[in-house]
């Protein structure tokens, strides 16, 4: 029955301020009114609604103001600099994750994702993730990209 997650919505303080954003990371919009725009991730299967609210400043919480964009591995290699190259700076993740560190493997046993974070202009999370495998027994700790790439060689 699922096939899999349509739309995600996050509140932006400036709707205009938030377009000219999402437009840097190449998404292309869906549908646009006064108090809302929705931006296609992949056209005609997923797609983001940004309403402009006056109570954007809901506290942090992974639950809320969050959204992970599904990249390939390859991709996640390059995030780092495409997101530098479009002015968006690589914010620090979980404690010891700094942006030096990043792209990183999140150790979510028994699978592995490489992540990279950034915030909107309103400070909502984004992500980008790539999976790296799916239901593999051997057990890690969260490393740097890097640090797996050179273990897993």
């Amino acid at each position: 029955m699922i096939k899999g997650l349509y739309e995600a919505h996050l509140p932006v303080s400036n709707l205009a301020k938030s377009i000219e954003f999402y437009e840097k990371l190449e998404l292309k919009i869906a549908y646009r009114s006064a108090r809302v725009t929705f931006f296609w991730i992949e056209e005609g299967k997923s797609w983001l609604g940004l309403w402009e609210s006056d109570t954007v400043k809901t506290p942090y919480h992974p639950a809320l103001r969050h959204v992970a964009f599904h990249v390939s591995l390859e991709d996640i290699q390059k995030a780092k600099g495409w997101l530098t190259e479009k002015g968006i700076e690589v914010v620090t993740s979980f404690e010891d994750f700094t942006p030096e560190r990043q792209p990183l493997v999140l150790d979510n046993n028994p699978q592995a994702h490489a992540a990279i974070y950034f915030k909107d202009p309103d400070g909502n999370s984004l992500e980008l993730i790539a999976p790296l495998r799916l239901n593999f027994e051997e057990r890690f700790e969260m490393m740097s990209l890097e640090e797996w790439n050179a273990s897993n060689r």
